[in-house]
């Protein structure tokens, strides 16, 4: 299994101890989390987008520019990029730059977002984020892969022989489709032969095991090997102590107070209420990595067994003290990594897989790549 280490850039005062941080340091703690990970010999770092709520992750294109720029190893995602709401070009545009300040270290993660206070601030209807996220993606595809491209749809103005600069560092970047509870993305994803990335963050593992197990069923249907049908799932906040009742309750009155904050009316899109109230609940049955280096390890491969996923994805608690996340942002890497990669090995950003190296780098395309893996 690959690890993954995601930064919404939530903005938000401890709830027990009131503790605040300023803005320049969050996003300082952002880049530092970022180098660490490398060090600590994690897979991949991202960051989510937000336009609404107290999060500081509007202009996240910027803080992964100086990620790329301050890190040589590390795979650089977003979690998500919300392309509904977004100009296809200039997302092309902004990524690709990305992808050249890192040295084709970019893979997008992108969907339709799950804030509906955001939709009418980029003048998209609720209800139309869905078709705007399938038309913005066809063109967003095509940018990346084509030069001179003429296009016309329903929510950008045309485009007549355009090419959009720079070009990727390497080919197209891969691009995963993010997906919070519904069927849609995976659809996406797998009518395009996509890896799917399943948030896993509010709901029983039965529920997003079926939207894991309808993506790959679609995969297959449209055709795709199944080999390359990579799954990433969240996992909500690590919290990692000595042992399991130590993190329970030094993490477990943030945890409820974040929990009802959040469930509060306005504070979340209506369906989407944190399932798991208390830490009790969250910590036997939820998605967050609360406990001892053993239970979190037993937690991450009792997800797998639901999903079969590639890529594990989990976020800091920002709102402790810093050193503490990267105390146990190591600790992780050393006592629970290694296991948890013997027991669920993965093709993800291997040799085995088309985007392990960017073979386009050497002037073969992608699907080129895959069909020779496939061939044997």
């Amino acid at each position: 299994m690959r690890f993954q280490v995601l930064d919404i850039l939530p903005h938000l005062t401890n709830p027990v101890t009131g503790r605040a941080i300023r803005v320049d340091e969050r996003f300082s703690q952002a880049l530092t989390a970022a180098r660490y990970a490398e060090e600590f010999g994690y897979d991949a770092v991202a960051l989510g987008e937000r336009h609404a709520g107290n999060f500081l992750s509007s202009g996240v294109g910027v803080l992964l520019g100086a990620i790329a720029a301050t890190t040589s190893r590390v795979r650089i995602q977003t979690g998500v990029s919300v392309l509904s709401i977004h100009d296809p070009l200039r997302v092309a545009e902004d990524y690709a730059t990305v992808d050249q300040l890192s040295r084709g270290r970019l893979e997008l993660v992108i969907g339709k977002g799950n804030e509906l206070r955001q939709l009418p601030m980029f003048n998209i209807e609720n209800g139309d984020q869905w078709d705007a996220l399938a038309e913005k993606y066809e063109l967003l595809r095509r940018l990346w892969r084509e030069e001179d491209v003429t296009w016309q749809g329903r929510f950008r103005g045309p485009l007549d022989g355009v090419t959009s600069l720079p070009r990727p560092y390497a080919g197209s970047p891969r691009i995963w489709h993010g997906s919070a509870t519904t069927l849609t993305s995976a659809e996406l994803a797998a009518k395009w032969g996509d890896p799917l990335f399943s948030a896993n963050a509010i709901q029983p593992r039965d529920n997003y095991t079926v939207l894991i197990d309808h993506y790959r069923q679609r995969y297959a249907e449209n055709g795709h090997d199944s080999r390359f049908a990579y799954v990433a799932a969240g996992a909500g906040f690590l919290y990692l102590a000595d042992t399991t009742q130590q993190a329970r309750e030094a993490f477990g009155p943030t945890y409820e107070r974040l929990v009802a904050y959040f469930n509060q009316p306005g504070n979340h899109t209506p369906g989407n209420e944190m399932t798991f109230g208390s830490i009790d609940d969250a910590i036997a049955r939820g998605p967050v990595l609360v406990g001892s280096p053993q239970q979190i390890a037993e937690k991450i491969l009792w997800f797998h067994e639901g999903f079969g996923h590639d890529l594990q994805s989990f976020s800091l608690p920002t709102m402790i003290p810093h050193e503490q996340q990267l105390h146990m942002l190591e600790r992780l890497a050393a006592e629970v990594i290694p296991v948890v990669r013997k027991a669920a090995p993965t093709t993800l950003w291997s040799d085995q897989d088309p985007y392990g190296g960017r073979p386009a780098a050497a002037g073969q395309t992608v699907a080129d790549a895959a069909a020779e893996i496939a061939k044997g």
